[in-house]
Parts: structure tokens; sequence; C-alpha cells
């Protein structure tokens, strides 16, 4: 694939999204209802595509949850698909209105950013994901892949191109890159046809998509996540929640990597939590003050406290009191989800007022930052900015605003 490839890429679906651009919210609908039926009508080639993938792997193998397709998790991309029909279509209402003092009507409209594009690595569900929330939001969608999950995301853009082409509507509104060279990722990252550049994946990834982009990017998570178990938590829930939140799925981005712990409860509290973290496999390594509770706890670096596991490793470090909580997580953490376990209600308040980050728990564990779980049906990433969007993106992060003015002849004095 060349440059200019890429470039007639951009054109096609610039083409495509002034095309959806002017679809109404039904059509839509519909469309999304029959690529869910069409993806789950494929299963048996995805599945064959995923395990060509799946033998050829050169891939951590702590990530390697994340490129495995099933049965069930193909039917669970299609449901995505249809829940995401069954939300409000942030293009189809009009925010607000109002009159100025010059007679002037002033409408502010949510409008599609127009195209969009994915960079991302061994996820072919951000192939299905982004595809439907890019489309009921108006937006075309331009996706790039890892090389490991190639194959699963050809025949998955291929079943969605064809399906969309069956209904007579633009194929050119899903496209895929199917070359995988870092080159080619890189004139992706300046293809000004881009309204936005999203990436998912590593930290590294995200970096170097931040910094070398000559488009717009919307930065999405890396997670270094903490749960700090304070003062008055109640023991089981603490244990509930922290094995939670590092076991079930430790592998993703929302999945805690810390544990940090009030000093007046650690000696109580910790042997109960390590245990219960051990009886899952996962390695603990801790400061000085945690080693001195339970013995044989591996010592942490410095680097520990920067560092994204995304495996069955949890970093423990005792603290004197809340506010010292605070700053260790905002020293080191990616501003993703962070969580307190707690009984003081004013102890909960000062945690979610201070920590800087873009979900903050009481008492719940951080494996809930999720599209699904907010409500906003697939999500196209978990952003760790300020700017345009914060946390799980859903439909309305795909949309910008414009403003809409009629007036009757009304001049600038």
């Amino acid at each position: 694939m060349t440059a200019n490839d890429l470039t007639q890429m951009g054109i096609a679906a610039k083409k495509a999204a002034q095309e959806l651009a002017q679809m109404d919210t039904t059509s839509k609908n519909n469309i999304l209802l029959k690529l869910a039926d069409d993806l789950e009508a494929g299963t048996t080639h995805i599945m064959a595509a995923n395990v060509a993938d799946m033998n050829h792997a050169a891939v951590d193998p702590k990530f390697i949850d994340r490129l495995r397709l099933t049965p069930e998790r193909i039917a669970d991309m299609a449901a995505g698909m249809r829940q995401v029909a069954t939300l409000p279509d942030p293009t189809a209402v009009t925010d607000r209105g109002w009159r100025n003092e010059a007679g002037l009507q002033i409408d502010q409209r949510r409008v599609p950013l127009g195209v969009v594009g994915m960079i991302y690595e061994a996820r072919p569900n951000v192939t299905v994901d982004a595809a439907a929330l890019c489309l009921k939001s108006g937006n075309a969608v331009i996706l790039r892949g890892g090389r490991e999950a190639l194959a699963s995301n050809e025949r998955l853009a291929h079943v969605l191109r064809k399906s969309l082409e069956k209904q007579g509507v633009n194929p050119d509104a899903i496209q895929l890159i199917a070359d995988p060279s870092h080159a080619l990722a890189e004139q992706f990252m300046h293809l000004q046809a881009l309204d936005v550049l999203i990436p998912r994946g590593g930290a590294n990834l995200i970096q170097r998509v931040v910094k070398t982009a000559t488009v717009p990017v919307i930065e999405t998570g890396a997670g270094n996540c903490h749960i700090y178990v304070d003062q008055s938590a109640d023991l089981q829930m603490a244990i509930d929640i922290v094995v939670n939140a590092k076991v079930q799925r430790p592998s993703v981005c929302n999945s805690a990597e810390k544990l940090l712990i009030h000093e007046s409860v650690a000696a109580d509290y910790l042997p109960k939590i390590a245990a219960a973290l051990r009886s899952h496999g996962v390695e603990l390594r801790g400061d000085e003050a945690s080693r001195k509770i339970v013995s044989d706890i591996i010592p942490a670096t410095a680097k520990d406290w920067d560092t994204e596991y995304n495996d069955l490793i949890m970093a423990i470090k005792v603290v004197p009191d809340l506010n010292s909580a605070i700053a260790h997580i905002n020293a080191h953490n990616t501003k993703h989800s962070e969580a307190i376990v707690t009984n003081d209600y004013a102890a909960a308040q000062t945690f979610q007022n201070l920590v800087d980050a873009a979900c903050v728990y009481v008492n719940a564990s951080t494996r809930f930052t999720d599209g699904f779980e907010f409500g906003f049906g697939a999500e196209i990433g978990i952003s760790t900015q300020k700017l345009h969007a914060r946390g799980p993106m859903g439909l309305n992060a795909l949309t910008t605003i414009k403003y809409v003015i009629n007036g009757n002849g009304q001049v600038r004095k």
C-alpha cells in the first residue's frame, strides 16, 4: 500500500462521511441491526481468521486474551451493535436555542466530526465497536489495527463492508488499512482527511501517536490505576473490590495495578488482602512498610509505581493518611481510574474532589470504567485527557458543535 492509496482512502472516507451525515436516525439504526446480523452469520469465517492470527501471534502472552475471539465474543460484538442502535442519536436533536438582542435565532446543534481514524493493537473487537459508534454518530472511520490481528480485522471489515454494500450504503464508511508497516502508520498520522485520530493500545503506541501525529489526537488511556483502602474501610468490602479490580481481567486498562493502604489498618488488613490476592496467583511487590507486615512481598522499585503491568502483579504502599494517598496517586497515575474504599463520607468527598483522573470511585471496582457499564453502549476508547472528551467515549464524544443562526435581515451596528 502506498501513500497515494492512503490519500485516496481519505478522499473516499470524506465522501462517505457526507452521505452518512445526511441519514436519519431510523436509517442508521436499521443499518446497524443488519450489520449485527451479518456479523453473527459470518462467525465461522471470522473464527477461522482469528485462529490464523492466534497461531502466528508474536504478542506478549499477557495480551493474548485481547486477541482471542470466540463465538460468544462475536455474539457480544453483535449485541453491542444492536445496543448502539437503541441509543439516542446525538445528531438528531438541537442541544439548545435562544434569541439574542438583535433578534437572531441561534441554535446549538451536535454534528459528526467527519472522518475518524483509529490506530490500535491486538483488539479485533475495536474494529466492530468503532464501526458501530462512528456509523451511528454519522462519521466515516478508517481503521489501522496491529499486524498480530491482521487476518481477524480484515475478515471483520470485509463482513461489515459487504453488509453495507448489500444495504445500498457506501462501504467506504468503514475502511481498513491492511498494510501493518510502521512507515504507513506514520503516514496515517499525517493524513489530512482525518478530523481526529484515536489510538488504543499500550503506553508506547499512544505516546508515539501523540508525539508524531499532525492531525488532532484524542489520547486514550494507559491505566496505572490505584485503590486506596482508608482507615475506616470495611475489610471484606476492601478484599472484594481489590481482588475484582486486579483479577477479573488483568490485561485491560481499567484493572487496578497499585494498592495503597492506611497505616492504622495495614497490620490487620494487609495480610488478609495479600492472601486473597495470592489465592488468585497475584505477585505482590511492596514498599518497606508493607514488607514489614508481609515479609515475603517482593521489594518494589521506583519504576514499579509508574508501571502498568497488565498482568497478575500488584504493587503495595502503606501511607500515613488520606492526603498522602492522594499525593502519591496524582504523582504516578495515568489520569484513568482511581478508587477509595472507605466508610468516611468526608474522606470519600475529599478523594473524589482532589484525585486527578477521568473516573474516581468510592467503594467500587475500577473495572466499571467501560462504555457498556456507563450506559454508552460500545466505546471508542477511554480518554485520559481533559479537552473535548474525558473517560469512556460514547456517541457524544464523536460529535462536535455547530451553531445555526437564522435572521430576517439583521446587520451589525
